[in-house]
């Protein structure tokens, strides 16, 4: 439990899903980054802020990796937490969030069922992004900000991409006060789309 809480304040020295990176180019204020297929542990809600979905799903995630599974079995805490948006139709339309943990590799191949009916482990698809990092609290309008920020980056570039679903990802425990690291991803539309 105390390995836990640690790694949970101090994010340092986590496992993080495997990518591979792009150089940027000259200006590029964003990555691009292909994740590789991999297991997360994921869970689904409904709802019209992103900040208390993210808490709701977050609470379940590490109730998982606390042991509250079918095998016992503690899981490392991992980065970062990511929530897949898919934002509703209209301005006052819920939005559905998926929040997910990476599962470390000692779990890759056989990770622990979960418990909770709301918690599933989810077999993610070789994934390319449009990465922009920040830093702060990340909340609600921060993250909205810097979508935006990110969209009109990659419209002055020419770039195509798929605009919802997007991610959120968070590296950082609520208690880490300085240097922390947020950032949103949009998908890089394939050539068949």
């Amino acid at each position: 439990m105390l390995k836990a809480v640690g790694q949970v304040l101090f994010s340092t020295g986590l496992q993080s899903p495997k990518f591979s990176a792009e150089e940027k180019k000259q200006g590029q204020d964003y990555e691009i980054r292909t994740y590789h297929a991999a297991k997360w542990v994921s869970t689904s809600l409904s709802g019209m802020h992103c900040d208390e979905n993210i808490k709701t799903g977050f609470r379940r995630l590490f109730s998982y990796i606390q042991g509250n599974n079918q095998s016992k079995v503690k899981v490392e805490m991992t980065a970062p937490v990511t929530c897949r948006v898919m934002p509703g139709d209209g301005p006052a339309c819920e939005s559905h969030f998926t929040i997910s943990f990476y599962m470390p590799e000692q779990h890759q191949d056989n990770p622990p069922e979960p418990s909770d009916s709301d918690v599933f482990v989810e077999q993610r698809k070789e994934l390319t992004v449009y990465v922009r990092t920040y830093s702060g609290f990340a909340n609600d309008t921060m993250r909205r900000e810097e979508l935006l920020k990110l969209v009109e980056s990659l419209k002055r570039d020419g770039v195509e991409f798929v605009d919802k679903p997007y991610y959120t990802a968070g590296y950082d425990s609520p208690f880490k006060l300085t240097n922390r690291r947020n950032e949103v991803w949009l998908l890089k539309k394939a050539e068949d789309q």
